[in-house]
């Protein structure tokens, strides 16, 4: 008879809690790191942050990425970034950012970029996103991200209890403030593509996490003697099997996604690599831990469920 492979065993009994200390140390160390890196370093702002010239263009034969981004680059305006979109592979993208010296220079700039381009390019649109533009997209995007974590935590108050949202929401702090680290330590454009990742990552972290915190209600409603390090190191081992392999599943399509799909995606799928990972580690270490710091009101959960077996019986027909 045919049985399923087991990549992790179903009777782990891992002492999460014991070992969450070192995560505490070594998430309180990673926190700081990426502040430093935030002040000291700062993030490489992209075009959509810092203005810049954005070209559209249409190609007779199909876009050349590649040698269209060497020429664009040999003019000296900064680094380029060229979108592929639309069918047929001949729409082009091209992202230059500011140069100083006023709307004479943005002039110079689009002429240069026509002469280098040669014939051949037809010109869809020529657009220059001022700072004014910029700054609205930025204030646009930091308010985006707070608006997600202020959702989640009414949303994990009203599912679960409130130590379970602050919980989460630290946790899904530490989650985006390490993925701006990561940002300002290796240097590459921080852009609208990397807001939607980071948004991505909060949605992925919260799944992980409520994954974790549903089976440790359920739990404490099962196990009501059972100290609650001890439930909670269960809970966690019952749901790896689960959490690795979505992690495992996931990081496997992004990690192709980042070879084969092209300069442009590289930015996102690598803050969604490192997100996942992130995510993973949070939902295990972070969330759970900082939960059982916390602690839990037994006796409020345990009304919760006698009111939600009522409301259920009562709804028999």
């Amino acid at each position: 008879m045919y049985k399923p492979i087991r990549f992790i065993k179903d009777d782990t009994k891992i002492k999460f809690m014991l070992l969450s200390r070192y995560g505490y140390f070594a998430s309180g160390l990673a926190c700081l790191a990426a502040v430093l890196l935030f002040v000291f370093v700062g993030l490489n702002y992209g075009v959509d942050f810092k203005g810049g010239t954005v070209f559209v263009i249409r190609t007779e034969q199909t876009a050349n990425l590649d040698e269209l981004r060497s020429k664009v680059n040999g003019l000296g305006f900064g680094e380029a970034e060229l979108q592929e979109f639309g069918s047929g592979g001949r729409e082009v993208l091209i992202r230059l950012p500011t140069v100083a010296g006023g709307e004479d220079v943005q002039r110079v700039v689009q002429d240069k970029v026509k002469e280098v381009l040669g014939t051949g390019v037809e010109y869809l649109s020529i657009d220059v996103v001022g700072p004014k533009v910029s700054s609205e997209l930025a204030q646009q995007s930091i308010l985006a991200v707070l608006i997600a974590i202020i959702g989640i935590l009414i949303y994990i108050w009203f599912r679960f209890e409130w130590q379970f949202a602050i919980a989460t929401v630290m946790s899904l702090l530490h989650d985006v403030l390490l993925t701006i680290g990561f940002f300002c330590l290796i240097g590459i454009d921080f852009n609208l593509q990397i807001i939607a990742a980071i948004l991505t990552i909060v949605g992925y972290s919260l799944n992980d996490t409520v994954v974790v915190f549903d089976r440790i209600r359920e739990y404490l409603r099962k196990y009501k003697q059972m100290p609650l390090a001890d439930l909670i190191d269960f809970s966690i081992n019952s749901v790896l099997p689960r959490t690795l392999l979505t992690a495992v599943t996931t990081l496997l399509a992004l990690i192709a996604l980042y070879i084969f799909g092209g300069e442009v995606l590289k930015g996102f799928t690598l803050a969604m690599i490192w997100g996942v990972v992130i995510a993973t580690y949070s939902s295990i270490f972070s969330a759970a831990s900082l939960l059982a710091l916390l602690g839990v009101n037994r006796d409020a959960i345990q009304t919760t469920s006698a009111k939600t077996v009522k409301t259920a019986a009562a709804a028999r027909p």
